[in-house]
């Protein structure tokens, strides 16, 4: 029988000890939290956020990826896996009922019925996955390893098992006699079924629609005691039977193929994004397949946008604006000024979340990409005074960033979004400063939010953007973070323009 690994690692190596069981630190602050429980929703049973939270670093890796999810995103194999799926998950309740039954031989009968379902979708799949038109790596193997399966002596005595045990249980027929409270069960002989001869004697009496008076029984899987042994009496009646089904369950305790089982969760990894995005792409907005590297650090992102803001602006149809940005040559660190409440940490978070979403092997937002595969992703966002720690808002921040610089790698990426506010301007700059020399000499890539201008023009390796106002009414926010030289004072000045609080405007205003 042939090999088959993994639809989600191209390497084995690669898979072994795959799945944190943690989530990064880094989530909260560019909102993935959101994102992913977002595309989770509904996929408990899959386990799934532990496959979100390791990236890869390699770009064949993530390239092996890019193969499977074009192969789902284009044609008749996405619905292939969702009918799988559909089949597999119908087994899973047989099972989880089973489990929960009393009774031996009813907990056996959802046990065969999960086994037979789990055949019929193997079944399915190996036929419709033959007929597909598929290229990826991981996609070929898997449909390769589907027919080696099914052709096995395994699988085909696992399905002739079943059903020789359907058709013996099919020969079952056994008569109920009911007087007062004596139930006597005996083998069946023939006997008319009465109900149907009742029906027909007073059929000739019928006139009309009539109210129907019997008493249904109910429908739900667990039987009572009464129904427990007339199985039991029936039982004895066909010990041949009833011994096959026996022996049946328990040889076939394990039969669900690990492969299979693992090709079931992890092709969710792929579905789950596919139908995330969706929404997005019926909105007009973009997404592509970005080129990755985990050597070049030229990157840029076209019409790019924050996924966690999009999914509560586009259920209301309200507008996304869409960014962009680019690092070239010795540019490293986009360090981003402007108004308050302008688009800037939404802007750093789309950064942060377009270079984890690409190491994952995923399309990502936007027009045009060409991204990093970092060795860790690192956050220095404004965190509330926590008293517990005995540390002023200040200290913390300066022991979480020195944390942070004590570990990151010049193939890191760090994001800091409105770190040193709560100190002077001229502390401020300080701090900056000597922060930015350090992520600077490291080498890393980055984004730097801040209120401090000066930072913008530190050394060549800074690039300077502005969250853009409209020019005629500095009020009003465009969300558009522009690559421009820092311009806080000029802001400054228009909003005291525009508000008459210039000094010839107040002057005016001042009797002489």
């Amino acid at each position: 029988m042939s090999i088959f690994n993994s639809i989600l690692f191209d390497r084995p190596e690669n898979a072994s000890g795959a799945g944190g069981s943690e989530e990064p630190p880094f989530f909260a602050d560019l909102n993935l939290d959101q994102v992913l429980a977002a595309m989770t929703a509904g996929r408990d049973e899959y386990d799934l956020k532990p496959l979100f939270y390791i990236p890869l670093h390699d770009a064949q890796a993530v390239s092996y990826r890019h193969e499977v999810m074009h192969d789902l995103e284009h044609g008749a194999a996405l619905q292939t896996v969702r009918d799988f799926a559909q089949r597999m998950r119908e087994m899973r309740e047989h099972l989880a009922q089973a489990r929960k039954l009393r009774y031996k031989y009813q907990r056996e009968r959802w046990h065969l019925d999960a086994v037979d379902i789990y055949c019929q979708a193997v079944s399915s799949l190996t036929d419709d996955m033959a007929r597909l038109d598929v290229s990826s790596r991981g996609l070929l193997a898997f449909r390769e390893y589907l027919s080696s399966y099914t052709a096995s002596a395994d699988f085909p005595s696992l399905v002739s098992a079943t059903r020789k045990v359907y058709d013996d249980l099919a020969t079952v027929e056994y008569s109920v006699h009911i007087r007062g409270t004596r139930v006597r069960v005996s083998g069946y002989d023939g006997e008319p079924d009465y109900s149907a001869e009742v029906g027909k004697t007073f059929a000739k009496f019928k006139e009309g629609a009539a109210k129907d008076y019997r008493v249904g029984f109910r429908d739900w899987p667990d039987m009572n005691h009464v129904d427990a042994r007339i199985l039991d009496l029936v039982a004895r009646l066909y010990p041949g039977v009833f011994q096959a089904l026996d022996d049946y369950c328990t040889r076939h305790q394990d039969y669900l193929d690990p492969a299979i089982a693992a090709f079931d969760r992890e092709v969710q990894f792929y579905v789950a994004y596919l139908e995330f995005i969706e929404r997005f792409k019926r909105a007009g907005l973009e997404f592509c397949y970005p080129v990755v590297s985990a050597r070049s650090k030229e990157i840029h992102a076209e019409e790019s946008f924050d996924l966690a803001l999009a999914s509560k602006l586009v259920p209301g149809n309200s507008a996304v604006v869409c960014n962009g940005f680019f690092l070239r040559d010795q540019d490293r660190v986009l360090v981003v000024s402007g108004p308050n409440q302008g688009g800037k940490t939404t802007f750093a978070r789309m950064f942060g979340q377009l270079h984890y979403l690409a190491s994952l092997g995923y399309p990502v937002p936007g027009k045009d990409a060409r991204l990093f595969l970092p060795d860790r992703v690192f956050t220095h966002f404004e965190r509330e005074e926590d008293i517990a720690t005995l540390r002023g808002k200040l200290e913390d921040e300066l022991t979480r960033i020195h944390e942070i610089l004590q570990r990151a790698t010049g193939d890191s990426i760090l994001i800091m979004n409105e770190s040193f506010t709560s100190t002077t301007l001229n502390d401020a700059l300080f701090l900056g400063t000597e922060v930015m020399r350090r992520v600077i000499q490291l080498g890393l890539l980055g984004v730097y939010v801040t209120f401090v201008d000066e930072l913008a023009s530190l050394s060549e390796a800074t690039v300077s953007m502005v969250a853009a106002i409209v020019p005629d009414n500095p009020a009003v926010r465009t969300y558009k973070v522009v690559r421009k030289p820092a311009d806080g004072l000029a802001y400054a000045a228009a909003l005291a323009e525009k508000y008459g609080l210039t000094y010839e405007r107040a002057k005016e205003r001042i009797p002489s």
